[in-house]
């Protein structure tokens, strides 16, 4: 008989099984899409028409061994081609001869050309910066590139970089300063007590559940008033706005269970609220604030709507979504543009994840156990 020990032992490694298995498929379906996002940027547009991204991995396609001139003087009736006889319309999709090989009529029937082809292993390997070059290069610059027949053609640019930089601009300030916000608020509704505390943060709290487009209005009828529409300090201030409910509430969740001996112990040591605050708050709640700095940054680097009314649509102040939104009008039969461009608005939002990841977890947990 197994001891109760050992069969919860059983049950929590078939546990341990099972989820690795599920954390294995959820990572692999967001991988996947992410690595032929890369493939594709890096391939030409020929490739792309004519081939999966996945065709750069090894598999069995018809590769062609060689070729010879086609029969002319053929009639509507069967041709006969190294003993194996078939329709010309046959023959232009492809005729399998009994040891393995394939037939294929390129042209027309008069100038036409036999190509035997073989199944063989192969992987498509040739892969270009070209589309890259041309996302970042300016418009009035010409990038060339060659084809698959060999010819080289001359593209004008599409400047990207800077959208990039002015969605760096946005971005930066619009995580930095609710989180600021956030802080002070949440260490007074967790350690500060005054009128009306209560209702406040049961204010915030409710908030949450308030669709920012209801209040785009409003705010942006403020903001022709004041005449800042259309200025980087309107986005900011929107997305301060729309980004501080969910700021406060998570980071009040972790304030408010840091350990009551330290900040009395501050106090009774002669250190003011915003000393505590500075020098133990901040220092004990950086899980927190760098889990909202995650969600906020990547929600602001994201943002096509708020940008695209607080701050226009002109050259100078235009955001990364709105200019891969240009290039799906005016480029979107040229996905190689598309991928590379969308590829390079990925890079800094996951640079900045995988640089806070390890407060990620943490963070999100953020008073969710007592004591």
């Amino acid at each position: 008989m197994k001891s109760k020990a050992q069969s919860m032992a059983g049950q929590k490694r078939r546990s341990t099984f099972v989820l690795n298995i599920v954390l294995f498929v959820l990572c692999t379906a967001w991988i996947i899409p992410t690595l032929g996002l890369l493939v594709s940027s890096v391939r030409n547009r020929d490739a792309i028409n004519t081939s999966g991204w996945w065709s750069v991995l090894p598999h069995q396609a018809w590769t062609k061994t060689r070729s010879f001139d086609a029969p002319t003087g053929t009639g509507d009736g069967p041709i006969t081609i190294e003993g194996v006889s078939a329709t010309f319309e046959q023959f232009r999709e492809g005729v399998t001869t009994p040891d393995g090989k394939r037939l294929k009529w390129e042209g027309n029937r008069r100038l036409g050309v036999i190509q035997v082809e073989e199944m063989q292993w192969t992987m498509d390997t040739n892969f270009t910066l070209a589309n890259y070059e041309r996302v970042l290069a300016p418009v009035d610059a010409r990038v060339k590139e060659t084809l698959r027949d060999g010819s080289v053609v001359e593209n004008p640019g599409e400047d990207i970089g800077p959208a990039f930089i002015n969605t760096v601009t946005v971005a930066v300030p619009a995580t930095i300063i609710p989180i600021l916000i956030a802080a002070f608020a949440a260490y007074a509704f967790a350690w500060m007590n005054f009128p009306g505390r209560k209702m406040l943060f049961a204010g915030v709290v409710a908030l949450l559940v308030v669709p920012l487009q209801t209040a785009m209005i409003p705010m942006l009828r403020d903001f022709v008033g004041l005449q800042i529409n259309g200025t980087f300090l309107a986005v900011w201030l929107a997305h301060t706005t729309f980004g501080l409910p969910l700021a406060t509430y998570l980071l009040y969740n972790y304030i408010s269970q840091l350990p009551r001996e330290t900040l009395e112990a501050a106090s009774i040591d002669g250190a003011s609220h915003f000393t505590t605050f500075l020098r133990l708050v901040l220092p004990l709640s950086l899980p927190a604030l760098a889990s909202f700095a995650i969600f906020q940054f990547i929600w602001v680097w994201n943002d096509y709507l708020v940008g695209l009314i607080f701050l226009g649509g002109a050259p100078s102040v235009r955001i990364i979504t709105q200019r891969l939104v240009d290039m799906v009008g005016t480029r979107g039969q040229d996905w190689q543009l598309l991928t590379a461009g969308a590829f390079i608005s990925m890079l800094l939002p996951m640079s900045v994840f995988l640089a806070l990841q390890r407060f990620f977890v943490r963070g999100l947990l953020a008073g969710s156990v007592k004591g």
